[in-house]
């Protein structure tokens, strides 16, 4: 009787709902994008029109000056968001790294001569590649996020190819430094604009490298962050139990 009374009352509520919300939809194919936020986010504001057309290299003193539409929105508009993703991280990798500690044997892989001397050599492209995706952000897809998640593969890779290889105290310092610096900026941008997050730096010509404002140094924190994580995460489960 209870499952009658349930389909009953959600059928009532789906009418209702359908029956409110349907007519507001625009007819298919006829939608107004300029009633639409998303074209505010393309048109690189949100509070005021412009009367020329954002042009690559040209446009300048935009509300947030980024050329990646995505970064504008997760880095800019919605900096929260980003900030909140960070957290989840850290909450992750520190269960991670607590359940890792449980194991007592430390995890070792047959060393090769060619992988550990090919490992060596392409190293310092990884991390350059990292370094690459995540300062260039806001004018290309990338990010601070798959920025520093290249940078922990590379890592990986020292460690699946040399036994003694493992990743020391620096990293853990250099998550906690980035992950402060990240809030720092936030508070500077309350401090200036009155607003957590808010970019208060002057955000250049769209799609110069020394543009956008703050979000590449976001991005760049970011991304050392990431890296640093991911990287003390890794080497974590490969070492076990310390004690």
């Amino acid at each position: 009787m209870r499952r009658i009374w349930a389909i009953l009352i959600s059928a009532v509520f789906l009418y209702f709902f359908l029956g409110t919300y349907f007519p507001t939809l625009p007819e298919f194919g006829n939608v107004d994008m300029f009633r639409r936020v998303s074209f505010d986010y393309i048109n690189k504001s949100t509070t005021t029109s412009y009367n020329e057309a954002v042009q690559y290299k040209q446009s300048k003193g935009l509300e947030e000056g980024s050329a990646n539409v995505v970064t504008s929105i997760v880095v800019n508009y919605r900096s929260f968001d980003t900030l909140g993703e960070v957290t989840v991280l850290f909450a992750a990798a520190l269960g991670v790294g607590i359940l890792a500690n449980i194991k007592k044997r430390r995890i070792e892989f047959e060393e090769h001569k060619v992988l550990s001397v090919a490992t060596g050599i392409i190293f310092p492209l990884i991390l350059l590649f990292g370094a690459y995706v995540f300062i260039h952000g806001h004018l290309t897809p990338g990010g601070g996020f798959p920025g520093g998640t290249v940078i922990a593969l590379g890592v990986l890779l020292l460690i699946l190819a040399k036994n003694e290889f493992k990743v020391t105290d620096v990293a853990k310092h250099t998550e906690q430094v980035a992950g402060s610096g990240y809030v720092l900026v936030g508070l500077i941008g309350m401090a200036v604009v009155g607003v957590f997050l808010a970019n208060f730096l002057p955000t250049g010509t769209i799609g110069n490298l020394f543009s956008a404002g703050v979000v590449p140094i976001v991005y760049s924190l970011i991304g050392f962050k990431v890296g640093a994580e991911l990287s003390s995460l890794v080497s974590d489960m490969r070492e076990g139990d310390k004690a």
